[in-house]
């Protein structure tokens, strides 16, 4: 019995079965990407127009992006709460939307409606949060594919729920919004004291390669299986036996990495082969006071000139010498030693972040880049209808499909760089937005099957800066407050696509639209803007590649400004890679 109870506590407690319950949290973190298919029951049930749900769209995006508060509390409280308290705001926000949809509850004034779906999308920060910073440490040396994949599921999540609901389907079409409100309520509560460091850095294993390429495998069975599945629905009307073959299928997918932690505790050895170093090495012995290693930062700085090199022996016998002399020193007070700045690569507080150059070179990089890929995401529809398609839900389910490969490959391939040359990460995002350059290229020329490529080069292009841009952030400022740095580095995605989309792209579609319908009907020319707001209900369409062609371009041209300032990024943490990962290849 005492075999047994070593065995499932070494289960319990195992980093990989972390980082699967993780995966499967995120499936349920992608609330945000099913407003779509929850906006038009709410606009029917509540006679809303599309004004009114265009402001629940944005209450929705700060809900999703405004993650201040679950950096704050995941460094305050356990994970364990934190992910309570974003399953009962997700509970809260989207069951009380589906109570006034049903007319179970009075309904509430517009800017009430925006309150709940801002509270139960903003649930998704704290599973988010807790997902990453938990693997996260648990890794600290696989970065870029543990925050890839992650990333990735929580993109999927809105497929994968669409999916489940097929298989509840119910004349009721507000059955999806109760689901949103009960499933990843249901899910986050059964694995909440899983996701949690267990220290995993002690934890490495000769097999983990292997561990990472069946999780690699399933991501892109995954992707495939739901792709096909997708235009299967679509082409021909299933019957209710098929599509629940369909959902068993998928959920089969989604436990097979379950099998990894399971074989790896139950095997003959449970026991980890290798400690895994953290990326700063740390030292050995007891550990240092506060005290101790501030002298020690003093004594960087008081340090003889050429004493670097002497041999290193003699060097670390000058070198305590002189933390001697400093520590009589201070306990004398002939001293006064202040506590020094942290460096690229120690932990940095937000505020210490935030007058640093390399974060703000980050920051507004990831806001060109990202911002403009969100803004395709957003006007997909229009930009698919104004080239002749009709079925526009095809390039949305499609980007959702390279959204999720652009952040496991963005992952995989940054983390190829950085073990394999030790060359810095931000290389891979600068990549990526040259990826995205061209597809706004495409986008703009207006070519035929431009849409296909444009897709799928930007998707991929935009899902590879969310595997690429925490994992770089954790560690140019380290890992204490991870989740404080990735909250704020979100907000540059709403605030791209306010910018790109609300100021540039809604301005020069109406511009040319107003344009062909002038063209179109001579005698209406002199309408006022007053008349187009009595008619908003039916806007302004145009047609042609003209629609969206200097909206692109622009974009391609900042996507371009991004790559600069990623490599100026580059060059300006060369030796923090260096020293980060350097060593690892000798």
């Amino acid at each position: 019995m005492g075999g047994l109870g070593d065995r499932l506590s070494s289960f319990l407690n195992n980093r990989w079965l972390v980082f699967v319950a993780a995966m499967w949290i995120q499936s349920c973190a992608g609330i945000g990407y099913l407003f779509g298919s929850i906006s038009p029951i709410i606009k029917t049930s509540l006679n809303y127009n599309q004004r009114q749900i265009a402001r629940l769209g944005v209450a929705k995006d700060l809900g999703d992006s405004v993650g201040f508060l679950a950096g704050s509390l995941s460094e305050i409280l356990p994970l364990w709460a934190a992910l309570l308290i974003g399953a009962i705001q997700n509970f809260v926000g989207y069951g009380w939307v589906w109570l006034v949809v049903t007319s179970r509850a009075p309904v509430l004034p517009l800017w009430a409606m925006c309150i709940l779906i801002f509270i139960g999308t903003n649930g998704e920060t704290y599973f988010n949060t807790a997902s990453l910073v938990s693997c996260v440490q648990n890794f600290p040396k696989s970065r870029g594919p543990v925050v890839g994949i992650l990333k990735g599921f929580a993109g999927l999540g809105g497929a994968i729920l669409t999916q489940i609901y097929a298989v509840m389907y119910s004349p009721d079409h507000a059955s999806l919004i109760f689901m949103v409100a009960v499933g990843p309520t249901m899910v986050v509560i059964a694995l909440m004291f899983i996701v949690r460091p267990v220290g995993g850095h002690r934890q490495l294993r000769q097999s983990d390669g292997f561990s990472f390429s069946i999780v690699y495998s399933v991501c892109l069975v995954l992707a495939s299986y739901l792709m096909g599945v997708m235009l299967v629905e679509d082409l021909f009307d299933l019957n209710e036996t098929v599509i629940r073959i369909l959902t068993a299928v998928l959920f089969i997918i989604l436990l097979v990495p379950i099998i990894i932690p399971i074989t790896l505790c139950f095997s003959r050895d449970p026991r980890a082969l290798v400690e895994e170093p953290l990326l700063q090495d740390s030292p050995k012995g007891p550990a240092k006071s506060e005290e101790e290693d501030i002298i020690f930062s003093e004594m960087e700085d008081e340090k003889p000139r050429g004493v670097d090199m002497l041999p290193a022996l003699e060097r670390q016998k000058r070198m305590a010498q002189l933390q001697s002399r400093l520590a009589q020193a201070a306990a004398e007070g002939a001293v006064r030693i202040t506590k020094r700045r942290p460096h690229r690569g120690e932990d940095f507080t937000l505020t210490e972040a935030l007058i640093k150059a390399d974060f703000w070179l980050i920051f507004v990089s990831l806001l060109l880049g990202s911002g403009s890929g969100l803004t395709v995401i957003d006007n997909l529809g229009q930009m698919s209808q104004s080239l002749g398609y009709d079925n526009t839900h095809v390039f949305v389910s499609m980007i959702s499909i390279w959204n999720f490969l652009g952040r496991v490959g963005g992952g995989y391939f940054s983390e190829k760089i950085v073990r394999d040359y030790a060359y810095p990460r931000p290389v891979a995002m600068a990549g990526a937005q040259v990826i995205m350059a061209f597809g706004h290229f495409f986008f703009a020329m207006g070519w035929p099957g431009a849409m296909y490529l444009g897709t799928l080069l930007v998707g991929l292009g935009y899902g590879s800066h969310w595997a690429i841009v925490p994992a770089a952030a954790s560690e140019l400022f380290g890992l204490k407050k991870f989740g404080a740095l990735y909250n704020f580095l979100t907000l540059a995605n709403p605030a791209g696509s306010l910018i790109f989309s609300g100021l540039i792209a809604s301005s020069i579609y109406d511009r040319e639209a107003e344009k062909q319908a002038h063209g179109r009907i001579g005698d209406r020319n002199g309408i006022s803007s007053f008349s187009r707001f009595l008619v908003a209900d039916d806007p302004l369409k145009c047609d042609g590649a003209i629609c969206f062609f200097l909206t692109s371009m622009i974009m391609s041209g900042l996507c371009i400004i991004a790559v600069v300032l990623s490599m100026i990024l580059v060059y300006r943490t060369k030796p923090v890679y260096a020293h980060l990962y350097g060593r690892s290849r000798r």
